[in-house]
């Protein structure tokens, strides 16, 4: 695939980012895609490996190596090169229905398990299916192909993030009539609410769905399932059900001074920002930072903002804080920095557990002039002031030690090494424990004890005839990708019970 010695002659190129004091002035996405000459070279980079992990998708060492979807990586590359981009955005939705979102926001294991990427730099391949899935839309390859036929059957889907709208799209390919309910105000899931505009503009979500609108898709917003509308109507209603609500009780921090003002979950810090940017449906998304202001958002304009956890989301409320115009920014992180290199112990095609640096932390040290994070610490206390706002934080470091009891190595505190930092703004990013209770209970789903509704291994139908289950709801927080395949995945496992093939 590509040209046989592409990887020789041509030097990794990818999407050019705008310098971080300047794009921390607007929510916009700040990369500059490559021209389409340019994109055809980093195709060419793909080297006929004879294995090729990129697609594989498989667990090695309790960790996924390559493409959950396991996108056909090689082959629209080679075609990103010969410049038909027709057929490498046909061979692209072969595996992936939403390649605008996973080209965006995915952390690309195909390239961490790309053969180049052992000696040297991985193709650019999530930067060749940005290329490919915009080019599609601007040439019309991706405008709604609505089924020629209807089976007749019902079915509902009750949630709107990638899982939920991946079951949707595939069932409705397949002629079944499909319904997408979601308590927000629109679609999406965390993908609008809990990912920000900077790594995904919501005009995109709404232009897939749109395309999912007219090819027979029906959305019904504000409609909160197990509340507003009851589940045995849904029962009823429908032939099948897919219960696709993700993983959203967040994990809190429990030590004294908790209930101080000012400490936040970060999805709910994320949400407000993302919310209070839509002007008005008929002006679309605004993208200033200035359009912010106290009372419209969870707001760090002035504060010094402390977010607890080190993950995606963590890194995300840094460069939202930065774009509100926070004072100072501090990110706490529990475990110990990662090595900058593989170690020995952690070969390639393994996930690499290694430093990494994103965009957020990043704009901290543009402006600040040094990285935001403290490793291998934790919060011990909340400090309030005389109005009850959160006023300090102590903080104390962590080593690792093993439990006595357990036999298993612990982060426990280090005795003697508490301090305290001011803090006016907490915002809470230490993941989430599972899918909420009324749902679930709701329709009577068993659960498991990670709270994530349960199923026999490898399968989606749960307890309750005719209800399957799929996403973060079944298989607990994860990534987009993920996400997509387990839709994708237990719309199979429906279509199959509803037509027997």
């Amino acid at each position: 695939m590509g040209k046989a010695t592409g990887f020789l002659e041509y030097e990794r190129q990818d999407k050019r980012a705008e310098a971080p004091k300047e794009r921390i002035r607007h929510f916009r996405e700040f990369h500059e895609p490559l021209t389409r000459k340019e994109q055809q070279l980093q195709g060419a980079r793909c080297m006929e490996c004879g294995v090729p992990f990129c697609q594989a998708g498989v667990m090695i060492a309790g960790m996924a190596s390559g493409c959950p979807l396991n996108n056909l990586v090689p082959e629209w590359n080679d075609l990103v090169y010969h410049g038909n981009w027709q057929e490498a955005y046909s061979r692209l939705k072969k595996t992936n229905n939403f390649p605008e979102f996973t080209s965006r926001v995915c952390p690309a294991l195909c390239e961490k398990a790309c053969t180049c990427n052992l000696n040297g730099d991985a193709v650019a391949v999530r930067s060749n299916e940005y290329a490919v899935i915009e080019y599609a839309y601007e040439a019309g390859y991706a405008a709604p192909k609505p089924p020629k036929s209807r089976t007749g059957k019902r079915v509902a889907v009750v949630g709107s993030g990638p899982s939920g709208l991946a079951a949707a799209d595939q069932l409705n390919k397949r002629g079944h009539l499909v319904t997408v309910f979601e308590r927000d105000d629109k679609a999406g899931g965390l993908l609008r609410y809990g990912i920000p505009n900077m790594k995904l503009e919501k005009h995109v979500i709404d232009r897939k769905v749109k395309v999912m609108e007219e090819e027979g898709v029906n959305f019904v917003y504000n409609c909160d399932v197990g509340k507003d509308k009851k589940a045995a109507e849904i029962l009823k209603e429908y032939d099948r059900v897919i219960l696709a609500c993700g993983a959203k009780n967040p994990r809190d921090i429990k030590v004294p001074g908790r209930d101080a003002k000012g400490i936040y979950f970060a999805v709910d810090f994320l949400a407000s920002t993302t919310k209070a940017l839509w002007a008005a449906p008929e002006k679309g998304m605004t993208a200033e930072a200035s359009e912010l202001k106290a009372g419209n958002c969870i707001y760090a304009k002035g504060k010094r903002v402390m977010v607890i956890g080190g993950g995606d989301t963590g890194n995300d409320c840094c460069g939202t804080a930065m774009r509100h115009g926070a004072k100072s920014v501090l990110q706490v992180e529990m475990m110990p920095k990662p090595p900058e290199e593989r170690l020995p112990s952690n070969p390639w095609p393994e996930w690499p557990k290694v430093s990494k640096t994103d965009y957020g932390q990043e704009e901290v040290a543009a402006v600040f002039g040094k990285d935001p994070r403290v490793y291998q610490t934790t919060v011990k206390q909340f400090v309030k002031d005389k109005n009850g706002n959160v006023c300090k934080a102590v903080l104390v470091k962590l080593e690792s030690k093993k439990d006595e009891k357990t036999g298993r190595m612990v982060m426990a505190e280090t005795a003697g090494s508490e301090y305290e930092v001011p803090v006016d703004l907490v915002l809470i990013a230490a993941g989430f424990l599972g899918c909420e209770e009324y749902v679930a209970k709701a329709f009577g789903v068993e659960r498991n004890a990670r709270t994530n509704v349960q199923t026999k291994e490898g399968e989606y139908a749960t307890n309750v005839k005719h209800v399957y289950t799929a996403g973060d709801m079944h298989r607990g927080q994860s990534l987009v990708v993920w996400a997509i395949r387990e839709g994708r995945d237990a719309a199979r496992a429906v279509d199959y019970s509803l037509l027997g093939y």
